[in-house]
């Protein structure tokens, strides 16, 4: 690879370093095509002859104009765009006629895959169950407090941890029920 792309592209670096002018490689002729061979021509439709006299060649259809700008405003839900995104279309039309196609609601659609597009403000509610079993919701009084039951009444109640003790958001230091002491011996 003496003569490679990689040497040529040194010698081109060094001569660029020394000041000497750089000299453009000529461009590679491609090779003639055989005259034996004829370009492919246009598709010629015949229609079937109703004589001999009658048979005359069809051309392809001319290609129409590139839309306009009035075309693109013109458009409506149904129109086809199609033509406004083919090449050689402008690209003021091109823009246009698809901000006319993205207007239509079926496209403005939310994906609710964006990160902030919901309503924080609005908080979820919780369920009556899970905030009844909340130490904070109980001392800012959120919750009305559950009715003792009629059951026997003992002397000495014990205070029950949650049974949810991760749910729990902060420790209750409120103090216990009081003793009721010794009282009158």
């Amino acid at each position: 690879m003496a003569d490679g792309f990689l040497s040529r592209w040194a010698q081109r670096k060094l001569d660029a370093r020394q000041g000497k002018p750089l000299v453009e490689p000529e461009p590679v002729a491609k090779p003639a095509q055989p005259a034996t061979v004829a370009p492919p021509a246009a598709p010629v439709t015949v229609q079937a002859p109703t004589s001999l006299s009658d048979a005359t060649p069809v051309a392809p259809p001319a290609e129409p104009p590139p839309p306009t700008l009035q075309e693109a405003q013109a458009l409506g839900q149904d129109s086809d765009f199609r033509p406004f995104i083919a090449k050689g279309v402008d690209p003021a039309v091109r823009n246009a006629a698809m901000k006319k196609l993205f207007t239509d609601p079926h496209y403005n659609v939310m994906d609710r895959l964006d990160t902030y597009i919901d309503d924080y403000a609005q908080a979820d509610p919780l369920p009556l169950s899970m905030l009844r079993q909340m130490a904070s919701a109980q001392f800012l009084k959120l919750v009305d407090e559950e009715p003792e039951s009629a059951g026997p009444t003992t002397t000495t109640t014990t205070r029950q941890d949650h049974a949810h003790t991760d749910l729990r958001l902060q420790p209750d230091h409120a103090p216990g029920e009081p003793d009721p002491g010794r009282g009158a011996e």
